[in-house]
């Protein structure tokens, strides 16, 4: 008798859930990532965010925090709805923030992807990366947030964990800043090498030409491919479809939209993705933890071959079918 009342008033809280799940949404918060100053990318999102609101009839309000962590936890306790990652910060969303990939953004140009950076100031005796690594015992050391693709995952992999350094006992001093902070602390001699990337530089060149006359790159990494844009899966799908739709079409009306999207980071506007994007990211996070464990000279044997199995079979499972 008593497993039937369960039974029935579970049925019946599942009832009165459905209806509240299938309303549309009539407010979202946009999470934006910390790349630089808030004040600086308000001026450049606020444009695309209207537009939005205006479409899709939602209020949308622009959300920061002081570093990208803080934009994963907003998504992970449904305080931001809807929100612009890198690659690195988008999958750290994915895996425990409920979240899931559905746009890129698409350069003006037609190119995929963009590049990071290691920079130094015009005047810096450092003229390549071989330079930096020879003096690294002498160096300040401007690395980035630890959910950056640009500023961390991808020249913590190729330039570190390749050479196997360990970038906060390799350097004099080690600090971490967004990319726009690297990026004025190397132009101001405040920091002898820096992370950074080419969409930042762009946004440096245009904002603060005589700043960014100061800096020099010395390392370009391979190919990174495009922020996506990410949603909490749990949206009713009405809402999620009309926030899809805006993205996909958004670029391809007034010449406003499309001054919006270049003043942003000279993109054309937005495709559709899937979380399939982040492939080339969690197999560099995965190579990465593998060059860690086999450096590990305290680990037992044994269980540094059993973690390096799973590691390759992690890896092989990312890898396409031959």
């Amino acid at each position: 008798m008593i497993k039937k009342l369960l039974a029935c008033l579970a049925g019946a809280s599942l009832m009165a859930l459905a209806p509240a799940q299938a309303q549309e949404l009539k407010e979202i918060n946009f999470g934006i990532i910390s790349t630089e100053s808030s004040q600086n990318l308000k001026s450049d999102w606020q444009p695309i965010l209207d537009s939005m609101a205006k479409k899709t009839g939602m209020k949308v309000n622009a959300f920061f925090a002081s570093d990208y962590a803080g934009i994963i936890e907003g998504m992970r306790f449904n305080k931001v709805q809807v929100a612009w990652f890198g690659n690195k910060s988008a999958m750290e969303a994915v895996d425990r923030a409920g979240g899931e990939v559905f746009a890129q953004m698409v350069n003006a140009d037609g190119t995929k992807g963009y590049y990071s950076h290691l920079i130094v100031h015009k005047d810096s005796p450092l003229k390549s990366l071989d330079d930096m690594l020879k003096q690294g015992k002498n160096l300040s050391f401007g690395n980035g947030d630890p959910n950056s693709t640009s500023g961390y995952l991808v020249p913590n992999y190729y330039v570190f964990a390749q050479n196997k350094i360990d970038p906060k006992t390799f350097f004099k001093l080690t600090r971490g800043a967004n990319h726009e902070g690297n990026a004025l602390a190397v132009a101001n001699k405040q920091i002898d090498v820096a992370t950074n990337n080419s969409e930042n530089m762009e946004k440096v060149r245009q904002h603060l030409p005589e700043k960014f006359n100061d800096i020099r790159i010395i390392w370009t990494s391979p190919l990174i491919p495009l922020d996506p844009l990410v949603i909490r899966k749990d949206l009713p799908e009405a809402s999620k479809a009309k926030i899809r739709d805006f993205f996909y079409t958004y670029g391809q009306g007034s010449q406003q939209e499309k001054d919006s999207l270049f003043k942003l980071s000279k993109l054309s506007g937005f495709k559709a993705s899937t979380n399939d994007q982040l492939i080339p990211i969690r197999q560099l996070e995965l190579f990465k933890t593998r060059n860690k464990l086999e450096a590990d000279a305290n680990l037992a044997a044994a269980d540094k071959q059993v973690k390096l199995a799973e590691i390759d079979k992690q890896l092989a499972a990312l890898s396409p079918a031959k």
